[in-house]
């Protein structure tokens, strides 16, 4: 895809399961993308129920309520950070996402309605090397990079999937490029040296998240993000597969 093509729509969406995934994936390639003029929307696939304390003793409705109002505010704010154009909830029950044809259809809906050319997601799939990390593949996780990839091809640019959404006027939208975290084969990276402090601050805004461990987490991802950038000769980077869509 040639810079001409690119700067004719410069209009990126993220797709994630979970309100503070793309913090850690994603924050510093959005600054960037913000910073050079892009309208960057998020797509939190979950309702963000299941973000409580592992030792948590009341999970009744009324609770699981009150933090998914707060990792919901908490994500708007890191928009706010980041200079997001808006965030989206679809508010499919967290820890039991599946990769359905509802959710597939939902996304097709955002992506011809705002019509992105890039696009970023989580890996669909489980790298094994050089060991299998299991708390970096959340179930919910896999299943939104299936659904995304999904919704992206053929899903989005196929006038005969989802008839009712062509008739409503959405469109056909093919997206361009896609940039995928956690995939087994990594070809590409962005340099956040410059964006480093604002990725932090937008993560960091996921309080309930990091009780007594903020100082834990910021220099687990600032050494995550050094080492990264140390691949490609740079202070700090955040690194994906991308893949061109043909």
């Amino acid at each position: 895809m040639s810079e001409q093509e690119i700067q004719q729509n410069k209009t990126a969406m993220v797709i994630v399961a979970h309100p503070d995934d793309a913090e850690f994936a994603v924050a510093g390639s959005v600054a960037t993308w913000v910073r050079d003029g892009w309208d960057v929307y998020y797509v939190i696939c979950t309702d963000a129920t299941g973000g409580g304390p592992d030792d948590a003793t009341d999970v009744s409705p009324s609770a699981k309520r009150i933090i998914s109002d707060t990792r919901k505010s908490e994500q708007r704010a890191a928009g706010e950070v980041l200079g997001l154009k808006d965030v989206f909830f679809l508010d499919y029950p967290d820890g039991q996402l599946q990769p359905s044809l509802e959710l597939r259809r939902d996304l097709v809906r955002l992506l011809r309605t705002y019509r992105p050319s890039r696009v970023f997601c989580q890996s669909p799939e489980r790298t094994w090397t050089p060991t299998l990390t299991l708390g970096r593949y959340h179930s919910d996780h896999l299943a939104a990079g299936q659904a995304t990839l999904a919704a992206i091809y053929p899903m989005s640019q196929n006038p005969w999937d989802f008839p009712d959404l062509f008739e409503e006027g959405l469109l056909p939208h093919k997206i361009s490029e896609v940039y995928i975290a956690g995939a087994p084969n990594i070809n590409h990276y962005v340099d956040i040296s410059d964006v480093m402090e604002q990725k932090i601050a937008a993560l960091l805004c996921h309080a309930s998240q990091f009780i007594g461990r903020i100082e834990e987490v910021e220099k687990m991802v600032r050494k995550r993000s050094a080492e990264i950038g140390t691949k490609y000769g740079v202070a700090f980077a955040e690194e994906f597969h991308r893949t061109e869509n043909g």
